[in-house]
């Protein structure tokens, strides 16, 4: 089965009994691409389920896998929270944004492919090549594609997939991943899904601010139950990633901005936190979910 993590997600709010309780035994295993995979959730859905889980990431542009464990022909173990190693075909490397230079192990760096690409994949944009080129060739001193995702590899050659670049936090000089701190948060007991965004602030040039869907509403039925499950998360991802990781707020929603595909529209949380326009909403599925957001920021 091919899905999204963010519909997996959906299923954490369900008890494991429940979901057991139906015939999984055609099920051989779960394809997940859209978005980052949290480690929490890939934990999760693996035990709930008992097959292989098999995170792949790739984009509209390169139209197949940039990155996957391939079954057929790749026996090594998958690791929680990567999509694995780059497919055949594919050149990957990880640069520095500022200079261009390949990142060592665990450094974090834009995810980048060497010429040429292999069949498949984006070979110009129709009527402008110039665009083309100057979109995804140019950022650097040398020819590279430029998937504008950010991410770390391992050790062993396994990537980590860290968002996109333009979901980068700089807290006080700090750059995080809007995945990290909500891989961090979705380890919290109480959390079925969470959206994470940078916001301006006047001290620190951008803080983050946390939407959070609680598997157990009802827990959170007065102000001061909220404000201690907000003390609790905050304490988490002080504790897993240190002060300047912990969001400024936590708001507890009953449902978040996505696509009718699954994808978590967070620059449209982040214009509605800003007082921005949020732009384009043809993609969105509920639009109610904005409203949401609107009443959370506003309390």
């Amino acid at each position: 089965m091919f899905s999204a993590p963010t519909a997996i997600r959906v299923l954490k709010k369900f008890p494991t009994a429940q979901i057991r309780n139906h015939d999984l035994s055609s099920l051989e295993a779960l394809y997940l691409a859209g978005e980052p995979l949290d480690e929490p959730t890939a934990s999760w859905v693996t035990e709930t389920l008992g097959v292989p889980v098999i995170d792949n990431y790739w984009q509209t542009e390169s139209g197949w896998p940039i990155m996957a464990l391939a079954r057929a022909l790749d026996d090594r173990p998958s690791r929680l929270g990567s999509p694995g190693v780059p497919m055949y075909g594919y050149n990957v490397q990880l640069l520095n944004e500022v200079t261009g230079d390949p990142c060592g192990i665990n450094e974090k760096g834009m995810l980048v492919i060497e010429g040429p690409l292999p069949p498949g994949c984006i070979q110009t944009i129709w009527g402008d090549d110039a665009r083309f080129v100057k979109t995804y060739w140019s950022l650097f001193n040398r020819q590279v594609y430029a998937t504008f995702d950010w991410g770390i590899r391992d050790a062993e050659g396994y990537y980590f997939i860290l968002g996109r670049t333009d979901d980068v936090i700089n807290i006080a000089g700090h750059r995080l991943g809007t995945r990290e701190i909500e891989e961090s948060i979705s380890g919290y007991p109480n959390v079925a899904e969470v959206a994470v965004v940078g916001i301006k602030d006047a001290l620190k040039g951008q803080v983050a601010v946390a939407f959070v869907i609680p598997k157990q509403s009802d827990t959170l039925a007065d102000r001061e139950a909220a404000r201690d499950e907000e003390k609790a998360i905050m304490a988490l991802v002080d504790n897993q990633i240190g002060h300047f990781g912990r969001p400024a707020h936590v708001w507890f929603v009953s449902q978040l901005p996505k696509t009718r595909s699954g994808k978590m529209l967070r620059r449209t949380i982040q214009a509605i936190c800003e007082g921005r326009d949020p732009g384009d909403l043809t993609t969105i599925d509920d639009p109610a979910s904005l409203q949401q957001i609107r009443q959370a920021i506003e309390e």
